[in-house]
């Protein structure tokens, strides 16, 4: 056999293994966002949204802020079920849950950050069911 046939059978056998590999790797899990994370201007707000069906029995809203902090508000389908009494929180969690006796039921979650200082502030805002929280 010439050297042009043994490299092209070298190469055949290379692009097969390689194709035999990417069959049995494991895919990304494709799955849903549970937060967002960004820089807010002066008088920017921003939420995030996730949306429970009847499998969700309990939820929670997380925010945080740097600088001077934000305002935090988590929502259910449009009502405020909890918020920080003050724009300089840096910190904000609140949960529902069919164990405590507070949970809503599904419906349309939101947690939303507003900063109302000059500073840039950078926020993080996740919304959390079941499992992904303890």
């Amino acid at each position: 056999m010439n050297r042009s046939a043994t490299r092209l059978r070298r190469l055949a056998t290379i692009a097969g293994a390689a194709g035999a590999l990417a069959v049995l790797a494991p895919a990304a899990a494709q799955a849903e966002p549970i937060g967002w994370g960004g820089t807010l201007q002066y008088t920017q707000t921003h939420c995030f949204t996730r949306t429970a069906d009847n499998t969700v029995y309990q939820v929670r809203a997380e925010g945080s802020a740097t600088g001077n902090g934000a305002r935090f508000r988590f929502l259910r389908n449009g009502v405020v079920l909890n918020s920080t009494p003050f724009d300089t929180a840096t910190a904000f969690a609140a949960e529902r849950r069919t164990s405590y006796g507070n949970y809503p039921g599904p419906g349309t979650y939101e947690i939303c950050a507003a900063n109302h200082y000059t500073t840039n502030t950078l926020v993080n805002l996740h919304i959390l069911f079941n499992n992904e929280f303890i």
